[in-house]
């Protein structure tokens, strides 16, 4: 079905994507060649002279010159598919000079191509012809893992690739690898550890560098006060952290990157040697040794094959340098050598051989080619600049300084600061900066020793003074020379020359020797005014072929070049100030004593030596001179022709400086305010030692005070980046600021925060491209490849494209630069910059070749700015571009339904909107955040809230600037429109821009654009056209106001843009495919908001002039930024009812609330809480349209004017109610009835000041919410109509006690009422039954703590706050419990106390004593008897009994410390029985206590209660008991304080279901009625669950602790008999069906095989005893363990004793009879003879099965046990007789004997009487009663052991 569905745009594309097109150079009749494949290319790359291609299906192709393959030359027509990949389904490809590179999906890497150097990562073989594949391993993890590659990027010696973990891994050969090695080729892939943890988005090569463009994340603030003498680095000493002082404060930054591998001490540009820090092995080659090759050696030495002679110089004139190395400067090389840079010798012609190596590098295998030919690629290479460059020789006393920069007139001073600032490598040796030093630069300590050495004493304490007047002589200075310059700029070029020049020496010379206060100045403090005036050395050249070049310019003397090497700082040569520098006053070679040469082919008659400042003196002597009459001319000229050495004019760096600015004064700090009036804007500013830059000064690039910028959409590509490069510098191409090489990576710092979102490397320039769409450049550029003609060039500059031109695409070749730019249709253009390629006729020319016979020739005219190529609008809708060598392929589609151009068209939409956003960003909200005055004017409120704007407008514009670049992106894909950005995080953009517009409104509403008029005015001027361009207002008369609302509301109007483009994707899809479905859905989201933002400005701007309409006092305070007016009854629309004749009532309806204002006071109602209907009982007749409104605490009636206002208000009421409820803007009107909200009541007298949150209905709290009141009373839990009512938890504080009184329960009507836990501020608990607020029913009160001075329990009945009824009161303290009936809080009536000392009273107690007839037992069972009138004491008739039986009967008197009075008779019956040794006499307990029947009333009736009956229920109220059953489980499983398990739910679930049945009860239905009782006994939300927790908790309480008496047994055990009573009375009320108690339910036929034919008896024991015995088992099994504790110590003595004996011994002791006795036992399998000595080996599966006894809880489970043991002892006994034996109970007994004896049970005489007491009558008379009988009568035989 969906391949019927498929959109013509997918069937089309197909065929029409993927079209490439190749071309040379930027000639306007250059004609692109079409590359033909069968299918759609994906991805190209282009090296020297060949490339490859990548196709759909992830087949890869190769066309050019594939030296590699034997010289085959493959036309680009019909390129050769690379059969070896496929079906390795490749994602992409990568070309480097003259290898190759390519990326499946699982992420192998396939390399093939020149291996020389290892580029191929494949060891041992200098030519790959074949893609093979690289094994990507990481070593040093345990095991060694492989690691997955995204993409590979190749350069002339080296490959570099990203891994999936996003980190760098590189093999090949040179410091471009970034590697800690001097071992050379790296033959396999190895990680650069300088870039390990960081996140590396994408990487690229040069020719012999790298760049790598890295996810900048922010970095944690520092804790450090400040740096210390030991936080310095290790290679640069400079300070690891510093601060920067920002005006109130300072911050401290720890931001520092340090030039790994810069040998400073060594001071020699262009080597590559190692850092000091690195290890013994690997460091480089000793001085006078050769290091690997390819290598420079620490100082300077040459390497074996092809490096520069020691030291830099040169070999004896006109010999030979050894072998592959270059040839002194300026001379030939004698064997077919290049001099040092490749270029000719000085007579202009070729060596004797005619063919040029390398620049002084032998072929690729370190050797000469033969015969003195070179191999294609080393023909190539032959213009690409070597690692080490010849060095001048010493220049002696007067060197030549060079070489020429140049500064445009329109050049940005932003730039040059950026190309300033960043001088921050040096080192803490006593050289010069060798960053600052172009190769041939003399040094200042070179120079002037002396000076030097000044400059090392020189401190920041320098004199302030001093420092202005020096300043204000050298201002005053350069003004005059200005001014004269500018009056004589028409005048003779060559007098302006000398004289500029003169007066700069003076002025440098004046300079350097007053002012060496300032050595610790950097480069761009005041010293540079003196660069000022010398300005750059300029070479000018015409671009029109043939044309010579008149006249001279005269010598200068060289010492006029010493003195500028100590005044020009580099960071300012090259422009005139003021005036001079707009007539473009260009000085000759008269300034530094050096021709200005160029290279424009016939028009020269010599070429720039390049090498050293020596060759270049020479050429410039022994050559004519430049004219001056073609300057002008040159000037006007369209292309302007450059030629530039790779050395520049610079100022030696300053010791502190080179100490890593160790020190930061004040003066340097106010140095730069001194001198901001007079600087010129080619300056750059002062910078502090401590910073490159300070925020704290405003400067030109000051950044807004904003929010951090945050990646808002974690998927979207990110703008936070740093671009870091490593490699060789000698051309400038690793962009900081000078020619040195790198080692290891190192940040561009330059170039943080400008977005670079792509990097991309030519031969020996680099280019970056910015979200923006700006591009920075930097490198070589000889042949104008940059795209600018700034200097200097080692610094990132941006290029000069045209106005209007946005680049979003780029790639660079050997000598030029492609720009892919949106121009003013959607489809793009493209734009060339560098070096032109004459044409060839048709039939000689093999495109992409390297052939000389075949290739375009390269002329010596090239572009000074990016130039726009006429044909890229016939190649289609460009994608993609692609450099390499000196050819340029284009990537593009055909518009197939317009739907290419629809993409292209939202690209270029969103590109223009993001530069426009950061535009405005940058010319407005940056200037007025920054401006003092705008806080002062705004206010706290509104600066906020202008700070809230700009914070959202960043965080827009970041947003913004990521879907750009993702767009840009998405045009190289598959184009998967459900795939757009705008699709797939549509909320993301939808929220932002919600978010954006209501900050503008709400700082609209609170005036704040008024406010800024007065600071726009000081930012922008009163023209303000800035603000009228930003703005795109065609009208000239916009109020100011106006235009900031408008400049702020204008990205909104981009969503509208949104709707259209998509809706525009839409139409080019069926209406059936999900495509159009997602992008019809998205249209409709985005133009649904774009017209709700359009309502919600229109209500901000109506709300604000209702502001300033009604301003005042009164309306000032109801001004807030969210609020927005709806209505307002100004017109008397609206009235109140019954208002005064004279009363003024006014309505104004905002968004969030209905303001009733009177006179001077006013009443706010919040809409949250309003509720309006209309009244309909109003006759007709009465014309009265009222419309009711209900708040919280009043009620009122309003009346409108007509129908159609009341309609009109009613309905705008409802609305905005809606919204404050709903948070959306647009609904049907009708609010709920129940919501949500928050108030504070202030009529109320309950609730006065008291704030509420939470659920409301019709105007009163009505559910869940919180009350809280000003004196700390908080209430959480359920309302209903305004009062608590359902469970709750309210703190109550206590003002005595400092404490709060708490309690967790359930309420009604306001109340507390029903079950609850109160903890009292004095420590008590209460937990229990409420009734109106007292304690009421079952509870228990808890004093004190457990260790305390009065620690009490009480646990029972009470009744209005009181203790009434039965209750067990544990006095803890004095170590007694009482167990009987209160009244008003005191013990009365009957009861039973016990204490801690074994004392037992039962009996009458009066007002809390014990008054009347009681029984007093003691420990050693001594009895009283009678009559007691105070506590313990015996006062009346009684009987005093002994243990021993004797007992006395008369009238007691006395305390039984002090003495009993005793008049009565002594009886003792056992004295004419001396036989006779125990007595018979036997204690009768439990007479005189509580009747097991009152106990617990109250937690019975509460059960009852709860069912919906006051008592034992009638019939009738089964079906309500049943339905409360219900409503308590929802309840409580709602209400209830903790959450429940999944199980729990289901349980509550099952249980709430009502058990239907009628007729009698069968035997399936009998157990299914004990199932339900289980579980309902299991829960405790259900009334049976609740009510056995219940009588478990009471029932501990009462005989645990000091209730442990073994007299209370009777007692305990009867109590457990009521309970089950009255639960199977409750049981019966539910189940009406059920039989009575011993009633019997006959068989189920249906039923289980258990049920037998008697059927089954139904007694409380068997249905409920075994839910509710194991909870209450602990404290049973202890009374009986302590009543049976005498007879248990015989028992055991007795077991112990018997058994000593082994088995058959015992067998015979017990009479046995022998047959029965075993002859071999089991034991792990084996049977084993019995012998006489063994023992524990008999009946051991009887004997452990009686053991289980102990482990079961009730009598049938124990009962169960019993008969288990008869059977395993029958299965013995029946296996030793081998047949069936039927046992007689004289032999079962004592077998059995032997069972128990074995079994060693403790406690048996406690388990027996407890079977006995508790077990079914109905069991007594059957086989289970005779099998216990015989139990029990084995304990009594062995109890009775000693005596036989």
């Amino acid at each position: 079905m969906m391949e019927e569905q498929k959109s013509p745009v997918k069937e089309e594309s197909s065929r029409e994507r993927g079209l490439l097109h190749l071309w040379r150079g930027y000639c306007s009749s250059v004609t692109p060649e079409r590359v033909l494949l069968s299918r759609p290319v994906l991805q190209a790359a282009l090296g020297i002279s060949h490339g490859i291609l990548l196709a759909e299906g992830g087949l890869v192709y190769s066309f050019g010159d594939l030296t590699w393959r034997q010289g085959l030359r493959v036309p680009p027509t019909y390129p050769l598919l690379e059969s070896v990949l496929s079906g390795q389904r490749v994602v992409s490809v990568a070309a480097g000079s003259f290898h190759c590179g390519a990326v499946t999906q699982e992420g192998a890497v396939y390399m093939w191509g020149e291996n020389s150097s290892g580029q191929c990562g494949l060891s041992e073989r200098s030519l790959v012809p074949d893609p093979s594949l690289v094994s990507t391993v990481d070593s040093e993890t345990v095991p060694p893992q492989i690691i997955r590659i995204l993409e590979v990027t190749c350069g002339e010696q080296h490959t570099l690739a990203l891994s999936a973990q996003h980190e760098v891994w590189a093999w090949g050969s040179g410091c471009q690898l970034g590697l800690v090695t001097s071992v050379f080729p790296v033959w396999r892939p190895q990680k650069v550890e300088h870039l390990a943890g960081k996140h590396v988005v994408q990487v690229a090569c040069g020719g012999y560098h790298s760049l790598a463009l890295v996810r900048r994340f922010p970095a944690p603030d520092s804790q450090f006060a400040g740096p210390t003498a030991t936080e310095k680095c290790d290679q640069c000493r400079q300070l690891l952290l510093f601060m920067v002082d920002k005006g109130d404060h300072v911050s401290i930054n720890d931001s520092h990157y340090c030039p790994l591998g810069v040998e400073l001490a060594d001071g020699k540009p262009g080597s590559c040697s190692r850092s000091r820090q690195a290890s013994p092995a690997r460091q480089a080659s000793p001085s006078g040794q050769a290091s690997p090759a390819g290598q420079a050696s620490p100082s300077g030495q040459a390497s074996p094959s092809g490096q520069a002679s020691p030291s830099g110089q040169a070999s004896p004139s006109g010999q030979a340098s050894p072998a592959g190395q270059a040839s002194p400067a300026g001379q030939a090389s004698p064997s077919g050598q290049a001099s040092p840079s490749g270029h000719a010798s000085p007579s202009g012609q070729a060596s004797p051989s005619g063919q040029a190596s390398p620049a002084g590098q032998a072929s690729p295998a370190g050797q000469a080619s033969p015969a003195g030919q070179a191999s294609p690629a080393q023909r190539h290479r032959a213009t690409a600049c070597p690692l080490s460059q010849a060095v001048s020789p010493d220049p002696g006393p007067d060197p030549i300084i060079g070489p020429e920069h140049l500064f445009s007139s329109d050049t940005d001073s932003s730039l040059r600061e950026s190309g300033s600032k960043e001088q921050t490598n040096q080192d803490d040796t006593g050289t010069s900066d060798p960053q600052r030093q172009g190769p041939g630069t003399l040094t200042e300590s070179d120079s002037h020793p002396a000076l030097t050495q000044a400059r090392r004493q020189a401190t920041s304490s320098t004199d302030e003074k001093e420092l202005k007047e020096l300043l204000k002589r050298t201002s005053a200075h350069v003004l005059s020379l200005s001014e004269q310059n500018d009056n004589d700029i028409t005048g003779n070029p060559i007098t302006l020359a000398n004289q500029t020049a003169g007066d700069s020496l003076t002025l440098a010379n004046q300079t350097a020797g007053d002012s060496l206060t300032l050595a610790n100045q950097t480069a761009g403090d005041s010293l540079t005014l003196a660069s000022q005036t010398a300005g750059d050395l300029l070479t000018l050249v015409s671009h029109v072929p043939g044309q010579c070049l008149k006249g001279d310019l005269p010598d200068q003397d060289p010492a006029v070049a010493s003195g500028l090497s100590c005044s020009l700082p580099e960071n300012c040569t090259g422009a005139l100030t003021g005036r001079a520098l707009t007539g473009r006053a260009l000085t000759g070679r008269a300034l530094t004593g050096r021709a200005l040469t160029g290279r424009a082919a016939s028009a020269s008659p010599f070429e720039v030596n390049t090498g050293s400042s020596s060759s270049l003196c020479d050429s410039s002597q022994s050559e004519g001179r430049i004219p001056v009459a073609g300057l002008c001319e040159a000037l006007s000229g369209p292309v302007m022709a450059y030629r530039k050495t790779n050395q520049e004019v610079r100022l030696c760096m300053e010791e502190a400086s080179l100490q890593g600015k160790k020190c930061s004064s004040l003066t340097d700090i106010l140095l730069e305010e001194v001198t901001e009036g007079s600087r010129r804007h080619s300056l750059p500013p002062l910078l502090s030692h401590a910073s490159p830059e300070l925020p704290g000064r405003r400067t030109a690039r000051s950044r807004p005070n904003v929010a951090r910028k945050e990646e808002v959409v974690e998927s979207l590509p990110t703008l936070n980046t740093e671009v870091w490069s490593w490699g060789r510098g000698q051309e400038g191409q690793l962009g900081h600021g000078d020619q040195l090489p790198r080692l290891q990576p190192l940040c561009i710092k330059s170039l943080n925060g400008e977005e670079v979102v792509k990097v991309t490397a030519g031969t020996h320039h680099s280019l970056a491209l910015t979200a923006q769409c700006q591009v920075f450049s930097w490198g070589n550029n000889r042949s104008g490849q940059l795209g600018h003609m700034n200097s200097p060039t080692t610094m990132p500059q941006q290029a000069k494209m045209s106005e209007g031109l946005r680049v979003w695409d780029l790639a660079a070749g050997q000598s030029h630069s492609l720009f892919l730019a949106d121009g003013d249709c959607c489809q793009p253009i493209l734009c060339y910059s560098g070096q032109q390629v004459m044409e060839t006729t048709p039939e000689n020319h093999i495109p992409g070749t390297g052939s000389t016979e075949s290739s375009p020739s390269i002329t010596d005219t090239y572009t000074l700015r990016p130039v726009l190529l006429p044909f890229c609008m016939n190649m289609g809708y460009i994608s993609s571009v692609y450099g390499g060598g000196q050819s340029c392929l284009a990537q593009a589609d055909l518009n197939v339904m317009g739907f290419i151009s629809a993409l292209h068209e939202l690209a270029a939409a969103d590109r223009k909107f993001y530069c426009r956003l950061r535009d405005i960003n940058k010319r407005v909200v940056s200037p007025l955040l920054r401006k003092e005055s705008v806080c002062t004017v705004l206010g706290q409120k509104s600066i906020l809230l202008f700070q809230s704007l700009a914070s959202n407008y960043s965080r827009l514009c970041h947003l913004t600037g990521q879907h750009s670049v993702s767009l840009t992106a998405f045009l190289r894909t598959a184009r998967d429109v459900k795939g757009l950005v705008i699709l797939k995080h549509a909320n993301t953009f939808l929220d932002m821009y919600k978010e954006y517009c209501g900050s503008v409104g709400n700082f609209l509403v609170m005036g704040g654009f008024q406010a800024l008029i007065k600071p726009s005015v000081e930012c922008f001027g009163k023209k303000l056209e800035v603000l009228r361009q930003l703005s795109e207002s065609s009208e000239d008369k916009v109020p100011l106001f106006d235009l900031l609302a408008m400049l702020f509301y204008s990205p909104i109007q981009h969503i509208h843009e949104y709707a259209r483009l998509l809706l525009k994707l839409a139409t080019c899809f069926d209406v059936s495919t999900v495509e159009y479905q997602r992008l019809q859905e998205g249209c409709s989201r985005y133009e649904e908001l774009s017209l709700s933002l359009r309502r919600k400005r229109k209500e901000a701007e109506t709300t604000n002039q209702f502001w300033r309409t009604y301003s005042g006092k009164t309306t000032d305070v109801l001004r807030k930024p969210q609020r927005r007016l709806v209505y307002d009854s100004s017109n008397k629309s609206l009235t109140l009812q019954n208002a005064g004749r004279f009363s003024v009532n006014w309505f104004i309806l905002f968004n969030d609330a209905l303001i009733h204002a009177q006179f001077s006071s006013h009443h706010v109602y919040t809409l949250a809480t309003l509720w309006v209907e209309p009244i309909t009982d109003i006759t007709a007749n009465s014309k009265l349209y009222g419309i009711k409104v209900t708040t919280p605490e009043e009620s009122f009636t309003l009346l409108a004017s007509s129908p159609q206002e009341k309609a009109k208000w009613l309905r705008a009421i409802n609305q905005a109610v809606e919204a404050v409820l709903t948070g959306e803007g647009s609904g049907p009107g009708v609010p709920a009835v129940s919501r949500t909200a928050s108030y504070i009541f202030y009529k109320d007298l309950r609730l006065k000041d008291a704030s509420y949150s939470g659920r409301w209905l019709s105007g009163k709290p009505h559910g869940k919410g919180t009350m809280k009141w000003p004196d700390g009373r908080k209430f959480t839990g359920t309302f209903k109509q305004g009062l608590e009512d359902g469970y709750g938890d309210c703190i109550m504080p206590n003002k005595l006690l400092n404490k709060s009184d708490r309690y967790q329960g359930h309420w009604r009507d306001g109340k507390m009422h029903g079950f609850g836990t109160y903890k009292y501020a004095t420590g008590q608990v209460y937990e229990g039954s409420f009734h109106e607020n007292v304690r009421q029913g079952h509870g228990m009160l808890s004093s004190g703590k457990l260790i305390g001075s009065s620690s009490n329990v009480f646990v029972g009945q009470w009744l209005q706050d009181k203790k009434m009824g039965y209750g067990v009161f544990d006095d803890i303290t004095r170590g007694e419990k009482y167990m009987g009936l209160w009244v008003d809080d005191q013990r009365h009536g009957s009861g039973v106390v016990v204490t801690q000392f074994g004392l037992y009273y039962e009996g009458t107690f009066s007002n809390n004593k014990m008054m009347g007839t009681g029984l007093l037992v003691s420990e050693d069972d001594t009895a009283f008897e009678g009559d007691f009138s105070e506590d313990w004491t015996p006062n009346g008739k009684g009987t005093l009994s002994m243990s021993n039986g004797d007992f006395i009967e008369g009238l007691f008197s006395g305390a039984w410390t002090s003495g009993l009075k005793i008049m009565g008779t002594y009886t003792k019956p056992s004295l004419y029985e001396p036989d006779k040794k125990e007595s018979t006499w036997v204690l009768e307990l439990g007479r005189l206590a509580v009747s097991p029947e009152q106990k617990w009333r109250a937690v019975f009736s509460e059960c009852w209660s709860t069912l919906g009956s006051e008592a034992p229920g009638q019939p009738e109220e089964r079906m309500r008991a049943w339905e409360n059953i219900a409503v308590t489980l929802t309840t409580g499983r709602r209400d209830s304080p903790e959450l429940l398990s999944r199980s729990q739910s289901r349980v509550l679930e099952k249980l709430e279901v009502i058990p239907l049945h009628t007729g009698p009860v069968t035997a399936g239905r009998y157990d299914v009625i004990r199932r339900y009782l289980t579980k309902a006994c299991e829960t405790p939300l259900h009334p049976l669950g609740g009510l056995l927790e219940t009588l478990v908790t009471v029932y501990r309480m009462t005989y645990i602790g000091v209730g442990s008496n073994r007299r209370l047994l009777q007692q305990a055990v009867e109590e457990i008999k009521s309970y089950l009573r009255r639960i199977l009375q409750l049981v019966r009320f539910l189940f009406p069906d059920l039989p009575e108690e011993g009633g019997v339910i006959h068989a189920d036929h249906k039923g289980s095989s258990e049920t037998n034919q008697q059927g089954l008896v139904v007694s409380s024991s068997t249905l409920l005893l075994p839910v509710l015995l194991p909870r209450l088992y602990p404290p049973l099994f202890t009374l009986y363990a302590l009543d049976k504790e005498r007879e248990e110590e015989v028992y055991w003595d007795c077991v112990l004793r018997l058994n000593k004996q082994p088995d058959l011994g015992l067998l015979a002791f017990l009479g046995v009879l022998q047959k029965f006795w075993p002859v071999s036992v089991s034991v792990l399998g084996e049977k084993q003879q019995v012998l006489p000595s063994t023992k524990d080996a008999c009946f051991v599966s009887a004997v452990e099965t009686l053991q289980q006894i102990s482990t079961t809880f009730t009598p049938s489970d124990k009962l169960q046990v019993i008969q288990r043991t008869f059977e395993e002892l029958t299965q013995e006994v029946q296996a030793l007789l081998e047949g069936n034996f039927l046992l007689s109970m004289d032999d079962l007994l004592p077998l059995f004997l032997y069972v128990v004896l074995r079994a060693r049970m403790r406690n048996l005489a406690a388990e027996v009487s407890l079977i006995e007491d508790l077990m079914d009558p109905s069991l007594q008379h059957g086989e289970l009663g005779l099998m216990f009988t015989t139990l029990k009568a084995c304990c009594f035989q062995i109890q009775q052991e000693k005596t036989t």
